[in-house]
């Protein structure tokens, strides 16, 4: 009896104890947020990424009442910023401006990785899409996807694709290619965007897939030739240029995309809360404006949604990393 007793009142207290947690975490996430939040990018400043955060964070904070404060962590691919956030407290206090690589491709990129990014975080929102645009240079006698196709085909081995480096999104959008369009075209990795573009520029590789933001002004001027984008729809930037899709490759679709996230088991009204405010700052005619400058295609979806999104672009890119043979320790 007394034995029963005791586990009576063990049962007791660790309900009440369950219940008063429950309790608290309610009021806390009722209340949120009370202090500033700090929001990771995972790159450093003054780059696309970290431009983006800015400008999304200042909106939050107007909507939220709290500063956003932006904390800059690059190296390894993201994957300093993410296992940062993906230890942090989670309380939404810590979130992380995720983007493609951290959340899709650098698992099966990097041999060692300490956060898993379908399990430590937990999704807020898509912001939203930067279309890759494919672009060659004028002296390639293609006018079309379709011509460069059956050009590459017939000259197997003898034309380059160029990207930032290895493992990079304009990499990876290149070896998807080469899989849909089954060619033999040659990759050249070089240490950052702008000289890859310009050897594009100069001749001395053919095509390169580039975010839209980084090649308008060459397009308009006539250095370079657009071909296709890389969305399933056209991008409000060069809204003439087909997709890949429409030109022939069914379904190709190869974008850097950033979305936000929090750590896993931070409470559901706080994550609530936060995707709120993502979906009024997109909705902001001033932000808006400023995130359409950079050649982002906005998306502001449903946590459920983004969370989906990343599962599916997981595996797609699991397999065109395995094939390109990418591999970082």
């Amino acid at each position: 009896m007394f034995k029963l007793k005791v586990m009576l009142l063990a049962g007791m207290l660790a309900a009440f104890g369950t219940i008063s947690a429950v309790g608290t975490m309610s009021a806390v996430a009722a209340d949120y947020p009370t202090r500033p939040v700090t929001l990771v990018v995972a790159f450093t400043p003054g780059g696309p990424s970290d431009i983006l955060a800015r400008i999304v964070g200042k909106k939050m904070e107007q909507l939220l009442g709290q500063p956003f404060i932006i904390e800059n962590r690059p190296g390894a691919g993201g994957n300093i910023a993410a296992d940062a956030v993906a230890r942090a407290t989670p309380d939404g206090y810590t979130l992380l401006m995720g983007n493609n690589s951290i959340l899709a491709t650098n698992a099966s990129l990097y041999k060692k990785i300490s956060y898993d990014a379908q399990k430590d975080f937990a999704p807020i929102s898509l912001i939203g899409l930067q279309a890759n645009i494919l672009v060659v240079n004028p002296a390639v006698q293609a006018k079309s996807l379709k011509e460069l196709i059956a050009l590459a085909k017939a000259n197997p081995g003898k034309f380059n694709f160029a990207s930032s480096g290895h493992g990079a999104a304009a990499h990876l959008a290149g070896e998807l290619f080469k899989s849909e369009a089954k060619v033999d075209i040659v990759h050249v990795a070089y240490k950052g965007a702008a000289p890859a573009l310009q050897d594009v520029i100069a001749g001395h590789v053919q095509m390169m897939f580039a975010t839209a933001a980084s090649v308008v002004g060459y397009i308009e001027n006539g250095q370079l030739r657009p071909l296709a984008v890389t969305t399933l729809k056209r991008t409000a930037v060069t809204p003439d240029v087909p997709t890949v899709d429409e030109a022939g490759l069914p379904g190709f679709e190869a974008t850097t995309w950033h979305g936000l996230v929090a750590p896993a088991k931070t409470p559901k009204e706080i994550i609530t809360a936060l995707h709120r405010a993502t979906i009024a700052t997109l909705n902001d005619p001033e932000t808006r404006k400023s995130l359409q400058k950079l050649g982002v295609d906005l998306v502001g979806d449903t946590p459920e949604e983004f969370a989906a999104y990343i599962n599916a672009e997981i595996p797609k890119w699991t397999a065109i990393v395995k094939a390109s043979g990418a591999a970082f320790d």
